[in-house]
């Protein structure tokens, strides 16, 4: 990601545009908050960011792999083993049971296969 010359604008105005996306619309604080928070991780958004660019079940360690990348803005040949190894063990220990439990995502653990669920 590239820094913004203007960080506090840019915050402003995303602001503003999730206050004008919910006007209006019957969203209850509980579910906007609960949101919000599942989004307010760094990792976690790569991590759906990762799941909606494919919109197909992958591996964990491929979408291990994959924010890694994303994480560093470097090619999966330079990445550190233990950098991938690092974001698996968060993403299977933190942030992929959150995503569960939100209704993001779907884990078979006995092919370690994770799984965008789709709403329609």
């Amino acid at each position: 990601m590239t820094a913004s010359p203007h960080p506090e604008s840019d915050r402003v105005e995303f602001v503003r545009a999730v206050l004008e996306w919910l006007d209006g619309r019957e969203t209850r604080a509980d579910a906007v908050d609960a949101s919000l928070e599942l989004l307010a991780n760094e990792r976690r958004r790569l991590f759906l960011q990762v799941m909606r660019t494919y919109g197909e079940a992958l591996t964990l360690p491929d979408a291990a792999e994959e924010v890694a990348v994303r994480e560093t803005g470097t090619s999966v040949a330079e990445l550190s083993p233990e950098h991938v190894a690092n974001v698996y063990i968060s993403l299977y220990h933190d942030h992929m049971p959150r995503l569960i439990d939100a209704g993001l995502l779907e884990y078979d653990q006995e092919r370690d296969l994770v799984t965008p669920v789709v709403v329609r």
